[in-house]
């Protein structure tokens, strides 16, 4: 009997879903994102619609980088953190916040699957839509206007990846903040509008205040978009530029954990 009982209240183990589940489970948030066709297009359109206006402006060539003019040296990378910063900061934290208005994340807390599955499925799928993105960019850059390679490849990779984590991470806030989807959309907007002004995506940072123009450049746009166009032309990337994009990362990461409510 004593065997029996301890046989009947001994917990089950709980498996996770294995390789089949995560796989399904991005599909299907992927499916989501294509369903979504402001959500697709606007990340991917308008960062693409700027460079094709804008790239043939008359500028001087950047120092021995075969032709490639100064204006297409700001742009490419301008157009490539605004990809990034779109499917961060304001796609991400719309969809999470929709998950948990229609309680999807507490029903998946129920199941062999976790609600931390979905963000981890938002993370990779957000980052298929961003290498989409840019790919689209380079190549539509390379056919229309004179792209030189970048002078320190590995050093954008390295920058690109601190800039896609805190974009994210600052994404995650947003999520962790807003208290429904419209809220989510409208706290995403207007953040991603602040950083691009702040950051000069709008135009040249030095019209505004000084130590206005000085934080922006530490915000994740500013840091990320100056940071990407050093790495690009062969200049030396700002070290502290770079360490703003880890603290931006572990502070709205550690913050929005602590914060961030499934139900």
């Amino acid at each position: 009997m004593t065997g029996t009982a301890n046989t009947a209240t001994t917990a089950i183990p709980r498996t996770g879903p294995g390789w089949r589940g995560w796989a399904a489970l991005t599909a299907h948030e992927a499916r989501m994102v294509r369903r979504d066709t402001a959500g697709l297009l606007f990340p991917l359109g308008m960062p693409l619609l700027i460079l094709v206006m804008s790239g043939g402006g008359e500028s001087d060539a950047v120092p021995g980088m075969a032709g490639m003019s100064q204006q297409m040296a700001f742009l490419l990378p301008m157009a490539i953190t605004m990809v990034v910063a779109m499917i961060g900061v304001i796609n991400v934290p719309s969809f999470l916040a929709t998950y948990r208005r229609y309680k999807m994340l507490r029903r998946l807390s129920v199941t062999p699957a976790s609600p931390m599955m979905v963000l981890v499925a938002q993370m990779v799928v957000g980052l298929v839509q961003a290498l989409a993105g840019i790919a689209l960019l380079l190549v539509v850059a390379a056919l229309m206007f004179d792209v030189a390679p970048p002078a320190g490849p590995l050093t954008l990779v390295g920058v690109f990846a601190l800039m896609t984590t805190a974009m994210f991470a600052l994404g995650m806030l947003v999520a962790a903040v807003s208290p429904t989807p419209n809220a989510a959309l409208a706290i995403g907007l207007i953040g991603f509008f602040a950083i691009m002004a702040l950051g000069g995506g709008f135009g040249n940072a030095e019209s505004l205040p000084s130590w206005l123009s000085t934080a922006g450049g530490y915000l994740p746009f500013g840091a990320g978009l100056q940071s990407m166009l050093a790495a690009w032309t062969g200049q030396a990337v700002d070290a502290g530029q770079l360490a703003a994009l880890v603290v931006t990362t572990v502070v709205a990461g550690a913050v929005s954990a602590r914060l961030f409510k499934w139900e």
